[in-house]
């Protein structure tokens, strides 16, 4: 028997299934994604972006304790990839395929949420799932009047650091709670660096990504750059807070010497040989990178991970979630619901957590004693929790294409030293704003 799976018909925000369809799905003894020809359990799928072994294996943990309890609703895990999830994404709505269940980030939801592909999860989630976690974290998948992914997990950007190098320096060390300013950072670096020795460098920053470090580490400055006017619409304006980051990064590439230039096309894998072998004391990464670290440092080396420097709104750092949302052409919500209730419990949390080295977003979650251990920075990640926010462009559409368009080569050439800030502020601002006033007229 061949099955008809998932017709629909798109509106704006609501897929049907058409009379014709549901009829010939009857007539077939239909076999869609939820349930069986013979009434048997409802089935969800699940496609999960965990890429990490330990990652993996607590999702798939979690899905067969979940099928084990409910004979009723199976879940399916399926394997997504960072690389590919958006067109993918894409491809599976428009084709009425899509998961029920979706693994995603939050940066990545604004098209899907507006474009009617996600459904509003408001009355969907318990009230324990909305209550655990803060509003800050919400705000970063609250499109309009909605939200559209449960955030539950997230990766502060902290300081890796070479700890023989810095102690035997007589650096301070900075702590959360008296980290270093973007100044006494640019200082430190300058002075370490004429310690090191020829082609050795006090910090190296992997680049390849430019967008991200820049907006989000420069909340600490007070940087914002994305502005939400009083009629709705989002423009960009370049203010000097916007400009302490990246003029720090810049100065130490191009003035103090005190960065490598080498890495700044890099990502952070790329930057890791070198921080093994002492030419980079400090490198800034996601803190996830610290499971490479363990996997990968050579015996006897010592790390340390340090707090991103502040500014004059303290460790504030812009994030961007991973999230788990519901397709809205999903026939079974509530069910799909009933298992994110069950995959965000506490405990499980901790769990996925653990597995991807990031940090939960529940507050019960994120105070389990062991994400707060000195042994490889879980205590400093944490600490660094409470200071994170919603991404500045989160919500803005056309975010992507300014991204990939005008600020990737804009924040690349400035900070190899190819343009100016002026420059800079220029096409950020002017050919950013041309951008976005074509997705907001639409």
């Amino acid at each position: 028997m061949w099955c008809v799976r998932r017709f629909r018909v798109r509106t704006f925000r609501v897929r049907a299934l058409t009379a014709a369809t549901a009829a010939l799905a009857l007539l077939l003894g239909g076999c869609a994604a939820g349930d069986d020809a013979d009434g048997g359990p409802i089935r969800l799928r699940f496609q999960s972006l965990a890429w990490q072994k330990e990652s993996v294996d607590a999702n798939k943990e979690l899905v067969e304790e979940w099928n084990a309890a409910h004979p009723d609703i199976q879940v399916e895990y399926v394997q997504g990839s960072w690389d590919s999830v958006h067109d993918q994404l894409l491809t599976s709505f428009e084709g009425g395929e899509a998961p029920d269940i979706i693994h995603d980030a939050s940066d990545d939801l604004a098209d899907f949420a507006y474009g009617g592909y996600l459904a509003d999860l408001t009355d969907l989630l318990p009230a324990r799932v909305k209550s655990d976690i803060p509003a800050r974290s919400w705000e970063t998948t609250t499109f309009g009047d909605g939200i559209y992914g449960v955030p539950f997990l997230q990766e502060p950007r902290v300081v890796m650091a070479n700890k023989r190098i810095l102690e035997s320096s007589d650096v301070r060390m900075p702590t959360p709670e008296k980290p270093w300013s973007w100044e006494e950072f640019r200082r430190i670096t300058k002075d370490l660096t004429a310690t090191m020795g020829k082609g050795r460098y006090a910090v190296a920053w992997p680049l390849k990504e430019p967008v991200s470090v820049s907006l989000n580490l420069g909340l600490s400055a007070g940087g914002q750059l994305f502005h939400r006017e009083p009629d709705g619409r989002v423009t960009l304006r370049f203010t000097e807070a916007d400009g302490v980051v990246p003029g720090t990064i810049h100065d130490q590439v191009n003035t103090d010497l005190s960065a490598s230039r080498s890495t700044l096309g890099t990502g952070g894998s790329d930057a890791l040989p070198g921080f093994f072998g002492g030419k980079y004391a400090m490198v800034p990464l996601g803190f996830s990178y610290r499971q490479q670290i363990t996997q990968q440092a050579p015996q006897g080396f010592e790390w340390i991970v340090l707090p991103a420097p502040a500014g004059k709104d303290g460790l504030a750092q812009g994030v961007s979630p991973q999230t788990l949302s519901i397709a809205e052409e999903s026939p079974y919500k509530k069910e799909a619901a009933r298992f994110l209730d069950f995959f965000l419990q506490p405990e499980n949390m901790v769990r996925l957590a653990r597995g991807d080295w990031m940090l939960p977003t529940g507050t019960a979650a994120l105070a389990d004693p062991s994400l707060h251990t000195a042994k490889d920075g879980w205590a400093t990640g944490a600490a660094v929790a409470e200071h994170l926010r919603s991404a500045p462009a989160q919500s803005v559409r056309g975010y992507p294409e300014w991204k990939d368009k005008v600020a990737t080569p804009a924040y690349q050439e400035f900070y190899s030293g190819a343009i100016d800030r002026e420059e800079l502020r220029e096409r950020l601002v002017k050919d950013g704003n041309l951008v976005l006033a074509r997705y907001q007229r639409r």
